[in-house]
Formats: C-alpha cells, sequence, structure tokens
C-alpha cells in the first residue's frame, strides 16, 4: 500500500498521532524566547531525549503489542518559529531557504488569513502582540494534571539551568487575567469522563488524513485518505494520500517534493504548523440557533447540523438526513462500543470490535456524489468546505482522472484541544475555545488556502463570497448563508442573514517542527547548507 518507507523514530510523534485518541485529555503549551544563542541550543539539546516520536506504542490489543514502547505519561513535542531559528544561530544561507509565509509569521498573513476586527492581532492575547518574541514552542499532554505538572516543571528546571531561555507569560485564563505562563488546554468532561466535544456542542476530531508510511490501521483509511470513485463505503473507495503533503522530504500529490529549506538533513521528515487560539462565542451561538432555529424546518439542532455538516453527535448529514437517523446510529454505536469493554473473552471482544469498526467507519464512510446540489450537507457546511472530498466538480465530467484532484492538495493534519470551561456560564466573555493546530508540508498551499479559499470565501463552492457559517470571519454587519433544499423537496432555500462572528482569533503563529535528526543538529549547531 505504500511505496514511502518512514523512520517513525525520527518523527515527532504529534505529527503522525492523534494524542487524544491514546488517553491523553490535557495539555500545557509552553512558549520561550531565546536570548543567548549558545543557551538556546542547550535548552534544546536536552529536551532532545525527552521528545514524543511517532514509533508505535504497547496498545492494548495491538498487534505490534511486543514490538512496541509502552504509552508515556505525557508526550513532549517541540517546535519553532522562523525567529527562534534564526536566535538558534541557524545559519542566514539556511533560514533564506524556508519558505516566505514562515519567514513572514501569521501575524503578517493577518489580510490573508482574515484576522480583522475583534480577530485583529491587537485584540490577540498579550504574548502575541510582539510579532517577533515567540521562538520555542514545547506542547505538552498528559494523562492526568498531577504528571503534566510534573513535567511543566521539569521543563521549567531546563529552561533555568540554559540561563538564556526565557518562559513567555502573556495567555488569557479565566477572570479577566493576562499573565498567565503557559496555555491551559482539556477536553470537555461529562460525568467525570473527557468526551471529544468543543464548546459549540459539536463532537470533533473525527478522521484524520490517511497518508502512505504511518503504519495507520488499514480501517482509517475509508474516509481518510483521497476518493478513487468507487462505492465510499468499501476500502476500494479510497487510496491512502501521498506523504509528501504532510511530511517533507517525500513526494507530494504533483508528484514532486514540496518547498523545503537546505540542507536536506533540516527539512526531512519535519513539517510546518499553524497553531491558533480560537475564541468561541457561546451565547451569540447560542441565541442564534435558538431565535431562527424556530423558523428552521427540523428546529435548532437541525439547523446546527446544516451549519456543520454534521449532527452534534457526529453522525453525517450525507449519510444520516435527519435527527431521528442521527441519534439511532449513535445509540447503536454507544452499544457497540460498550461491548469491546464488556467483552468476557478476547474472541468476544475481536466480534464486537469488528462491529464496532463498521459502524464507526460511517462517521466518514461517505462523499458528496449523490448529494451535489447540498440538499443534505449544504454546499457551505463546515465539513463539506473543509474537505470537499469528490464535490468540487459538480459532477461534470471529470477534468482529472482522480476524481477529489481539486482538494487532495489542500488536506491538513488537524491537531489540539478545547480550553476554557463555558458550561457554568454561556456567555461570549470569558476565555474558552479552541486551540487548533494544523500541520501541513506547505502552509501556504494547505493551510492558508483552505482558510482564506474555503473559509473565508465561497466560490468554489459556487456561494460567491460567503462564509463559513461557525468559522468564517462575517463582517460587523452579519454573514449569510444558503442551506439548499433537495431539488425534488417543493420548499425554498433557507436563508440565514445576519451571522455574527461565532469564532475569533486570540493569537498564534507558524512554527516548524523538526524531526529528531534535525533537532539535534540545531542544538548541536552543526546545521551546514552548504
Amino acid at each position: 500500500m505504500t511505496d514511502a518507507v518512514l523512520d517513525l523514530h525520527d518523527i515527532q510523534g504529534n505529527i503522525v498521532k492523534a494524542y487524544g485518541r491514546y488517553g491523553f485529555p490535557r495539555g500545557r503549551y509552553v512558549f520561550f524566547a531565546v536570548e543567548d544563542g549558545a543557551a538556546g541550543r542547550a535548552f534544546v539539546s536536552a529536551l532532545a531525549p525527552s521528545i514524543t516520536t511517532s514509533a508505535p506504542w504497547r496498545v492494548s490489543g495491538s498487534t505490534t503489542s511486543g514490538r512496541a514502547a509502552p504509552v508515556p505519561e505525557v508526550t513532549i513535542n517541540i517546535a519553532f518559529t522562523y525567529h527562534g531559528l534564526r536566535e538558534l544561530g541557524v545559519p542566514r544561507a539556511s533560514l533564506q531557504t524556508f519558505p516566505d509565509e514562515f519567514a513572514m509569521g501569521m501575524r503578517a498573513r493577518r489580510d490573508i488569513l482574515g484576522d480583522d476586527h475583534k480577530s485583529a492581532p491587537e485584540h490577540w492575547d498579550p504574548i502575541w502582540h510582539a510579532a517577533d518574541q515567540v521562538h520555542i514552542m514545547v506542547a505538552l499532554t498528559g494523562q492526568d494534571e498531577r504528571c503534566l505538572e510534573r513535567s511543566y516543571q521539569q521543563l521549567l528546571d531546563h529552561a533555568r539551568r540554559a540561563r538564556g531561555v526565557r518562559l513567555l507569560v502573556g495567555h488569557r485564563g479565566p477572570g479577566g487575567a493576562d499573565n498567565l505562563e503557559y496555555q491551559p488546554a482539556a477536553a470537555l468532561y461529562q460525568n467525570g469522563e473527557p468526551t471529544a466535544k468543543e464548546h459549540f456542542g459539536y463532537t470533533d476530531g473525527i478522521g484524520d488524513p490517511f497518508f502512505k508510511g504511518t503504519g495507520a490501521h488499514e480501517a482509517n483509511l475509508i474516509g481518510g485518505g483521497k476518493p478513487t470513485g468507487l462505492p465510499p463505503e468499501t476500502a476500494a473507495g479510497w487510496a491512502p494520500l501521498e506523504t509528501g503533503e504532510f511530511l517533507l522530504g517525500y513526494r507530494d500529490e504533483a508528484h514532486e517534493c514540496p518547498e523545503a529549506p537546505s540542507p536536506k538533513l533540516l527539512a526531512h521528515n519535519g513539517t510546518f504548523m499553524a497553531y491558533r487560539k480560537l475564541h468561541q462565542n457561546v451565547a451569540s451561538f447560542d441565541s442564534y440557533l435558538e431565535h431562527v432555529g424556530r423558523e428552521f424546518p427540523g428546529g435548532k439542532e437541525a439547523l446546527a447540523a446544516k451549519f456543520a455538516g454534521r449532527w452534534r453527535n457526529g453522525a453525517p448529514l450525507s449519510k444520516f438526513p435527519t435527527q431521528r437517523d442521527a441519534d439511532v446510529f449513535a445509540e447503536r454505536w454507544q452499544r457497540a462500543k460498550l461491548a469491546v469493554v464488556q467483552a468476557q473473552s478476547r474472541a468476544e471482544r475481536e466480534v464486537a470490535k469488528q462491529r464496532f469498526a463498521e459502524l464507526n467507519k460511517q462517521f466518514a464512510a461517505f462523499d458528496y456524489r449523490d448529494d451535489l446540489s447540498g440538499g443534505r450537507c449544504p454546499l457551505g457546511g463546515h465539513i463539506r468546505r473543509a474537505n470537499p472530498r469528490s464535490a468540487l466538480e459538480f459532477g461534470a465530467t471529470l477534468a482529472f482522472e482522480d476524481p477529489g484532484a481539486l482538494s487532495n492538495r489542500r488536506r491538513i493534519v488537524r491537531r489540539g484541544l478545547p480550553y476554557g470551561d463555558s458550561r457554568s456560564s454561556r456567555t461570549d466573555d470569558g476565555d474558552h475555545g479552541i486551540i487548533f493546530m494544523a500541520l501541513n508540508a506547505s502552509l501556504r498551499r494547505q493551510f492558508e488556502f483552505v482558510q482564506q479559499q474555503w473559509m473565508n470565501y465561497g466560490n468554489d463552492f459556487r456561494l460567491a463570497n460567503e462564509r463559513d457559517a461557525l468559522v468564517g470571519n462575517h463582517p460587523p454587519e452579519g454573514g449569510s448563508m444558503v442551506v439548499q433544499t433537495d431539488p425534488k423537496d417543493p420548499r425554498p432555500p433557507f436563508f440565514c442573514n445576519k451571522l455574527p462572528r461565532f469564532v475569533e482569533t486570540r493569537g498564534g503563529d507558524y512554527f516548524f517542527i523538526p524531526s529528531l535528526t534535525a533537532l539535534r543538529m540545531i542544538g548541536e549547531g552543526s546545521i551546514d547548507p552548504t
């Protein structure tokens, strides 16, 4: 299935692994400034042996258990801004080979990203007010707060011993605080258990791009790969994406190696990341659904589903057009999941796991070929914008052999966690939202294109300048969304007007995530661009 042989021990773990699925519901994102290059390099070298890689873990029931390492209590990953690489002494000849958008940074790209009005940099958390002060990001994710705190203190000890690496404060938190030492994040809990929900109530984190060489289970290919034109419910309906869409040094979907810095060892097995703190205006969201949902056929839950392209339990509209369909599916899914846990024998567990896998794939086993009009999932539904699959040719004679050719080069790996608590007070004030991280080989071609053209514009979807209802940068006077109906339905389309901005940017930047080899080179100061 793959012609890319990856050294998973050389690739940082957050590129291949979605940590939340392994039982890591809590995170801390810690940022540093390098005030002395030698001290910064010593700090990087001290951290390098602790960095979590993409190598397999010894997970219960896994076929690789005997050859894999145990699951750690805390994962540790590291990334650098362009200014950070400069302060760490990466030679100018190498710095000049990095892509322009990375060198400019997120703040300078705000017009492209739509970070205006309340999302403009002057409204960001204090840590992001200076364009070049953030140099190093260390991401910690833990199984519980106790082990996370221990790892955090060890990280601070490394910084203190370096004597030239300064912890940056200035993250906003609850109660109006704006001087937190790190950005906390955690899954939202229900009945004492972490969930996959975010503050608007949607089930998040469904699916991940399936690309060559990672060793991911082939069940993840369905919906995670690129469409082949065959039935989407089958593995034959999907093919793995090329590795070079997500890792530098490999062939991408254009059969080329993506733009990368030199020397080769600095780039190989690395990638770029867009880190964004996104505040969610939950009161505006609830209020809009409550008022407009009274007029919408199916009510507010149906309207929420049309915004996202999924019901709030995660069931896709393309497969489950009514709330009853979605609820019945969700109940069957929960029972199947519980059966895996309650199985008494290995044989029972294998049967239960197979049944659960068959149900689970329905979250992703679809495309839009039988819904080109948007009668089920609106043309501007969030998941349809983020991953159009094979929908962008609108049923016309294929211009390409690959039915997903217009979207395969825009895929991104999504990582992150919610932050803050909106359960007790559903207001627009306070500090609650999502830490969103987009990992890709090209910030410009992947993350920036999706943000600019698909989230904040609608022309590719024949929607003129209509923005994404959920995350679009709607103007102060409000945005709009057309909810299409089936051509056989006599009812007219439904027009959502005066959409407020539900999501606001509160900070972020562009980072380079190096391989373990490159990380050691940075720490040693041994990068030779010649």
